[in-house]
């Protein structure tokens, strides 16, 4: 905590009740102020308590000032005996997924959900799960991986380049791109990200920043990939702005790194500590966006969610760098993330894990499998999906049971039948793994029009 030598008895000897706020002044001014002068800290929190109401908002002392605020106790919640209206898309979903989907639904600040037809169980939320919630946000609704994402760049160059200097652009993929854990690149370009006083504002963003400076441009393990690939406009779209035809492209998958992780098990755990919820729903937690903490965890999600886009960005200059030619179209889209949006004329936070975007218009990117087509989309803004649609194929099969299914043998002959080289990877992305992704886009035919397809060439992974 630092060599800060505040005491509770201090706190109260300024004259706050004895109560949760002595607790919370103490870990706030030990956590952001545990190199200063304690005569400092103590006329702070004199301030703080002669006019609370002039810090609720501010991301340093607005718990503090909340729990003077408030003397509310920490009452279990209970859930509706009601489902929220929802709706299904596709057939091929487990029960197990759905009825993550029903527990959400009963949430007393759940509005309405949906499940997209690439949906399989996950922790809280289903993945391909939709929610949409009042005043509030629940950090397993956003997930893990805060602001994962697809991005693809098209390039001018010709798509023979491909074949003719595949080594080329494997050599690229190799000296280029860093996967998982421990992976980082020696040098960072400059990123107005890192300049952003959110950093400095919330104290487990400050601890992070160093993480997500040495982590900039790397990609995930799991699903993660970067791939070149094979695009195909099919349909012309003023906003991609190119004619029909073959080009070369560039598709990342990959999120926040360490920072979105450590945001999310740091605000889960505080969300489940501040609403206490039946057994089955406890990974369902909110955070109420009244509340410093609901503010701070938006705060957070958001600057996780550039971070990501940043991350991209970094990823594809590099990549661009390494083998030529000039990115003609760029599409990106996330998923992992909750946004304030109108539905039937109110306003709701909209969390969408594992689920596209696709509001009337909005372009995206749904890939398939290391093997399979992904497509580029258009949002038909379809109210019963609220604006969404899935976010890739889903998985057929469980991380665990592909580890048992599936050999390295019966990869290779995937691979080599849909002409695909693959660098890392493992049983546990088989192409095999994944459900049908043109069953899947049939099923959402009502929430997306395809505008073209993207076949995956040259795959990088984690190993």
């Amino acid at each position: 905590m630092g060599n800060l030598k505040l005491k509770g008895k201090d706190i109260l000897k300024l004259g706050y009740p004895n109560n949760q706020s002595v607790n919370i002044a103490l870990e706030v001014m030990k956590r952001n102020f545990a190199t200063k002068n304690i005569h400092h800290v103590k006329s702070l929190l004199k301030e703080i308590l002669m006019s609370p109401e002039n810090f609720e908002k501010d991301l340093a002392f607005g718990q503090i000032a909340e729990a003077l605020l408030s003397s509310k106790k920490t009452e279990k919640r209970m859930l509706n005996t009601q489902r929220a209206s929802f709706q299904v898309f596709g057939n091929n979903i487990s029960e197990e997924a759905k009825n993550q989907l029903y527990t959400a639904l009963k949430l007393p600040v759940s509005v309405q959900g949906a499940l997209m037809p690439d949906a399989h169980s996950g922790y809280g939320l289903p993945i391909g799960g939709v929610l949409a919630v009042e005043n509030a946000v629940i950090p397993y609704g956003v997930g893990m991986d805060i602001g994962c994402r697809m991005s693809l760049s098209i390039l001018d160059t010709p798509i023979s380049y491909l074949d003719g200097a595949k080594d080329k652009y494997e050599k690229a993929l190799a000296e280029h791109t860093k996967f998982g854990m421990y992976e980082t690149h020696k040098s960072h370009g400059e990123h107005e990200i890192f300049d952003r006083d959110t950093f400095d504002l919330i104290p487990i963003l400050r601890r992070l920043k160093g993480k997500a400076i040495k982590q900039m441009g790397t990609s995930g393990g799991g699903n993660h990939f970067v791939e070149f690939g094979e695009v195909e406009i099919t349909e012309e779209d003023v906003q991609i702005g190119l004619p029909k035809g073959k080009y070369l492209g560039i598709l990342s998958h990959s999120g926040s790194r360490g920072l979105g992780a450590e945001i999310a098990q740091y605000y889960s755990r505080v969300a489940m500590e501040q609403c206490p919820l039946p057994k089955e729903a406890q990974n369902f937690a909110w955070l109420d966006l009244n509340t410093h903490l609901g503010l701070e965890y938006w705060t957070a999600m958001n600057l996780a969610g550039d971070y990501a886009s940043a991350c991209h960005d970094d990823i594809h200059r590099r990549l661009v760098k390494a083998v030529g030619g000039r990115v003609k179209a760029r599409i990106e889209n996330h998923h992992n993330f909750a946004w304030k949006e109108i539905h039937n004329g109110k306003e709701v936070i909209v969390h969408r894990k594992g689920a596209t975007p696709a509001n009337e218009n909005e372009l995206g990117m749904i890939p398939g499998s290391m093997t399979a087509k992904g497509f580029i989309v258009r949002g038909k803004g379809n109210p019963e999906s609220l604006n969404s649609a899935s976010h890739g194929a889903g998985r057929a099969y469980s991380r665990g049971e592909c580890r048992s299914l599936f050999t390295q043998n019966d990869i290779k002959k995937e691979l080599k039948l849909k002409n695909v080289i693959l660098m890392g990877g493992n049983a546990e992305e088989a192409p095999m793994a994944y459900k049908d992704i043109n069953e899947v886009m049939n099923a959402q035919s009502e929430l997306v029009d395809i505008l073209g397809t993207f076949q995956p060439r040259i795959v990088r992974m984690d190993k």
